[in-house]
């Protein structure tokens, strides 16, 4: 399994939550290493092993797991010819002895719990170690009785102790006088009594110490010297013995390394699978029944981070189809539902028990890959869009039929249409590959793709539209709507932008007019904010309310559309080519592209004859012909007209450029080689003026005396000539190429 892919479903933190229920370092380090398995009967291990500890604790037992603390420093110089401390074996009694306890427990519960119970048929008890151990030392201590000369080391060293301590005694009595305070003290393991300053060399001996003060001398007596020297000598001798016993019982353990590394092995196999059981009871996990043919069916399933608030999940896939298609709102759940699936997979494979109810099945996938989320990495100069692809070329490559694929809004972050486009073909190769796959998407395209594609199927994530709240509940068979406006308006966007988004989506559900309609957003600059462009939103509304914002040719051809709805489709044939007399009216708007300017009356709005040409071609049932000669003059005529009342293209217009099939704003007047300077989208371009259309004059676009730098100016360029009107700033400039545009 890829790293990438694990951290992705959050595999890592289920691991960490393991880790806590874990009591040794053993344990630790085996969920540390935990990694998905991929034979079958590794898995099925590994999942009844977890449900045996999980019934143990259930029936309230309380396991006796031995403690390993202080067992790893052991067993890490063991072979080094280390000679281990008093309370290093005491470490190692405790722990034989703890397994011991664990052992008769798992043979007392082996009814229970015969395949863990198996683990601890291996463990040593190793008898003799702890007897000598036990016999050595006690409490951390060597005892007088680990070996002979100890003891008779020991019994001489305290009788002459008290020998010392009487002879002390008797020289403090005679010196009671002249000392500080009375009592013994020891300086260097030497014993000494405190004499004061002026009196110290009443007393024979020999000077150790001082106080801090000065005014305490710290004398040893002559007379207990020679007793004191012998002391230390037999202090040697003990230590020397200690070493003997010490050494001694570090060769008898240095022969039970195996035995010792064997039973640390087993304790943290025994921790580990506890610390499953412990989680599994935590999350209610059960354990999952394992598919051998590719079939994964999910009831009653949930994330183990959304426990109390996630809506049970209800899957299957594998057998009928093999790539499912998701859809739905936003925040419906949709990708919830892609993790919550991939985890679950990982988990399971992992010989964890999962929230899911009993009865649920998992396939098995050798490879788990998923692509969620927002992949742009400024440092590699990747974006949405090509993070996520770069992916699915891993994906492509690897794809076989053990592999389990998950992708979150596939090819959502480019053109629409090469996006769908894209997203059919990658599907089609990963289900000729015979890859598990789930997609989720909001192309409608995708949804119909599924329906009428073998192996595919749609879901979706269920809305509820009266009071906008998604059930996050999954439905496998339909495909969903996104809900986007409906979410948007309940999320704050301005009520005339949700009216406008309907205007539109109503519109792009019937037959789209011959021109497109400009918005206001096409008006309003980049980083201009909703209150700033209020007048220029005024003034996109006016193109964009049908009816009330347009006038002439297009108002009455709105009338006759909503007047008649049927004509929308004469317009066109069954594979949506213009039909009939269309064709030819279109041919000669074709031939002649200034026919259009030529029924532009003096403000450049269309004349009201060639406005009713629409109801007149319709109404009277004429041919082409007669259509043709009831609205074009002759070509003189024409020629004529066309001279006398050209088009005067000015700053601000909005216009259509015949050679992008777009409307742009101009924002330069026409210079002397017919050239205008026109932005469209925001991009700024020289078009010549035969290749321009009037749309709609500026003056209906626009209140009186509008700052146009709003519309083509940059904000950071219109504060800077604000600033510039105001006063002189030094170094202050606003600078235009020419390859601007």
């Amino acid at each position: 399994m890829e790293q990438f892919t694990l951290g992705m479903l959050e595999y890592d933190s289920i691991k960490e939550k393991l880790a806590s229920y874990a009591v040794s370092y053993e344990g630790r380090l085996r969920v540390q290493k935990l990694a998905p398995l991929e034979r079958r009967t590794q898995i099925e291990q590994a999942i009844e092993e977890t449900a045996e500890a999980k019934a143990l604790l259930s029936a309230g037992a309380s396991v006796p797991l031995p403690s390993l603390e202080g067992i790893d420093s052991v067993i890490s110089l063991l072979g080094t010819g280390y000679m281990f401390a008093e309370k290093d074996f005491t470490a190692i009694q405790t722990f034989l002895y703890s397994c011991g306890q664990l052992k008769k427990y798992m043979a007392a519960k082996e009814g229970l719990a015969p395949r863990i119970g198996m683990y601890a048929a291996s463990l040593y008890e190793l008898p003799q170690l702890q007897q000598e151990i036990l016999r050595c030392i006690r409490h951390g201590v060597i005892v007088d009785g680990a070996s002979r000369d100890l003891d008779r080391i020991r019994r001489r060293m305290t009788m002459l102790k008290e020998k010392i301590q009487k002879k002390l005694q008797a020289i403090m009595s005679r010196h009671a006088s002249i000392l500080q305070e009375n009592l013994v003290s020891m300086r260097g393991g030497r014993y000494v009594i405190p004499v004061k300053k002026d009196y110290y060399k009443q007393v024979k001996g020999r000077t150790l110490d001082h106080s801090t003060s000065g005014q305490t001398v710290f004398v040893e007596p002559d007379e207990i010297a020679a007793l004191q020297g012998e002391l230390e000598m037999l202090a040697g001798d003990e230590a020397r013995e200690e070493a003997k016993i010490l050494s001694y019982l570090s060769e008898l353990v240095e022969k039970e390394a195996y035995e010792l590394s064997q039973n640390i092995e087993i304790t943290g196999t025994y921790d580990f699978i506890f610390a499953k059981a412990k989680y599994a009871a935590a999350i209610g996990g059960v354990a999952v029944q394992i598919s051998g043919d590719g079939v994964s069916r999910v009831r009653g399933a949930r994330h183990p981070h959304l426990l109390q608030t996630m809506v049970p999940l209800n899957l299957e896939i594998g057998s009928a189809y093999r790539t499912l298609i998701i859809t739905g709102p936003n925040t419906g759940g949709k990708t919830v539902v892609l993790k919550t699936f991939g985890l679950l997979a990982l988990m399971v494979q992992s010989g964890l028990l999962v929230p899911v109810d009993p009865g649920s099945r998992f396939a098995i996938y050798n490879r788990v890959m998923a692509v969620i989320g927002d992949g742009q990495n400024l440092e590699q100069s990747l974006s949405t869009f090509s993070a996520q692809i770069r992916s699915l070329v891993h994906m492509i490559q690897e794809a076989d039929p053990n592999t389990l694929l998950l992708i979150d809004e596939l090819a959502a972050g480019t053109d629409p249409g090469e996006g769908i486009a894209l997203s059919m073909a990658i599907l089609e190769e990963l289900g000729r590959r015979g890859a598990t796959v789930m997609v989720t998407t909001h192309f409608n395209e995708l949804k119909t793709f599924a329906s009428h594609t073998e192996g595919f199927q749609n879901a979706r994530m269920e809305f509820d539209p009266e009071t906008l709240m998604p059930l996050y509940r999954l439905t496998i068979g339909e495909a969903g709507q996104s809900y986007a406006i409906e979410i948007a308006s309940k999320l704050g966007i301005y009520p005339a932008i949700i009216e406008r988004s309907r205007e539109i989506v109503t519109r792009q559900a019937g037959s789209a007019s011959a021109e497109p309609k400009l918005s206001a957003s096409e008006l309003r600059p980049s980083g201009q904010s909703f209150e700033e462009g209020e007048k220029c939103s005024e003034a996109g509304a006016k193109l964009s309310e049908g009816r009330g914002g347009q006038t002439g040719t297009n108002a009455r051809l709105l009338d006759a559309k909503e007047d008649h709805p049927e004509s929308d489709t004469k317009l066109f044939d069954a594979k949506g080519e213009p039909s009939g007399s269309d064709v030819k009216l279109l041919d000669a708007r074709e031939d002649h592209p200034e026919s259009d300017a030529k029924h532009l009356d003096a403000d450049g709005q269309r004349s009201h004859a060639n406005a009713e040409r629409p109801e007149a071609a319709k109404g009277s049932g004429a041919g082409a012909d007669e259509i043709r000669g009831a609205n074009y003059a002759p070509a003189s005529d024409a020629a004529e007209d066309k001279k006398t009342r050209a088009p005067v293209f000015e700053v601000g217009d909005a216009v259509w450029v015949t050679s992008y099939g777009k409307i742009g704003i101009v924002f330069a007047a026409e210079d002397h080689r017919g050239q205008v300077g026109v932005m469209i989208q925001k991009q700024k371009c020289k078009v010549n003026r035969k290749r321009l259309k009037p749309y709609i004059k500026k003056d209906e676009l626009y209140p009186e005396d509008y700052d146009m730098d709003i519309v083509f100016e940059t904000k950071e360029n219109r504060k800077k000539s604000k600033l510039m009107r105001k006063r002189h700033v030094e170094g202050l400039e606003i600078i235009h190429r020419p390859d601007d545009y």
